[in-house]
């Protein structure tokens, strides 16, 4: 039987991101790793559909190979947002699932603030940004920056957000033949967690000196811990870089090298090597949904 949703929200977006730069400073005596990051919004993601229900059952009606709905943090998400609020609506939740799980690219991340802000607008519950954002802590570390919704330089555990106007250009993402459990790199005795901490001012200053292309800035503190750990992450970086400078995005799997023109970016992925995935990808300045919490 069909429902019959009292109001729908269809081709919500949910943008990946890219870390410009990732060091990890510290480890809090609860475990969690202390960073500094840029994080950068771009124009591929998955795309999420709502159905608002007047019963308050939150359900996802797609199927996610090896994620079981219950543990689904969109619907992990949900329950947060009508718990908090106290709303009468439930939801059916459906899912096209483009990006590659255990890419570093945040996919469940932006997945999960997607459905805080349509909810937030699809429930009427009007909760404002800041509060989305105490609530999606509770879902991870990325999830704040996704409610933020801007290009960010990134401190804490990563939801100490203050927005940075990046340059406008494409990437090229390569996604090896790897999944990468980012609790694993984590509790990797070999990463590196006593990063120098840097300040806005100085990625801004070497953004200048590089003409807005800040990617020569820093490192990924847990790209030489992956690569020596999966091999076809290396063979990928060494690939890359060879065409452009290139880099791990978050806990890997996925790579990426900037390009000034789209034009340029297809030129480098038509040479990719067939068995390995990737995407032509723009840069964004804000989050698609930005609007839909003030």
């Amino acid at each position: 039987m069909t429902t019959a949703y009292s109001a729908t929200l269809r081709d919500c977006p949910a943008p990946a991101k890219l870390n410009l730069f990732l060091h990890i400073t510290g480890r809090r005596p609860d475990g969690y790793h202390t960073l500094q990051t840029v994080f950068q919004l771009v124009d591929w993601g998955d795309v999420l559909h709502f159905g608002r229900r007047d019963d308050g059952e939150i359900r996802r009606v797609s199927e996610l190979a090896n994620v079981p709905a219950d543990t689904d943090l969109t619907v992990r998400a949900a329950r947060l947002l009508q718990a908090h609020t106290g709303t009468r609506y439930g939801v059916d939740i459906e899912i096209d699932k483009h990006l590659p799980m255990g890419g570093g690219i945040g996919g469940g991340s932006s997945d999960a603030a997607t459905t805080l802000l349509a909810l937030n607008r699809l429930w009427q519950t009007s909760v404002p940004r800041a509060e989305l954002q105490q609530i999606a802590l509770k879902l991870g570390a990325d999830v704040p920056f996704f409610i933020f919704g801007q290009n960010a330089f990134a401190s804490g555990v990563g939801e100490d957000l203050e927005a940075v106007e990046l340059p406008s250009r494409h990437f090229l993402v390569v996604t090896p033949n790897a999944h990468v459990p980012t609790a694993e790199i984590f509790s990797d005795p070999e990463l590196t967690r006593s990063s120098q901490a840097v300040t806005m001012t100085d990625f801004l200053a070497q953004n200048a000196s590089t003409k807005g292309w800040p990617d020569s800035f820093g490192r990924n503190d847990m790209q030489n811990v992956v690569a020596k750990k999966y091999e076809e992450v290396a063979k990928v970086l060494d690939w890359l870089d060879i065409i452009a400078a290139s880099r791990m995005t978050g806990s890997g799997a996925c790579v990426f090298a900037a390009f000034p023109s789209q034009a340029a970016a297809l030129d480098a992925q038509a040479r990719v090597p067939a068995g390995w995935k990737s995407a032509v990808t723009a840069s964004l300045q804000r989050h698609p949904l930005f609007n839909f919490a003030s």
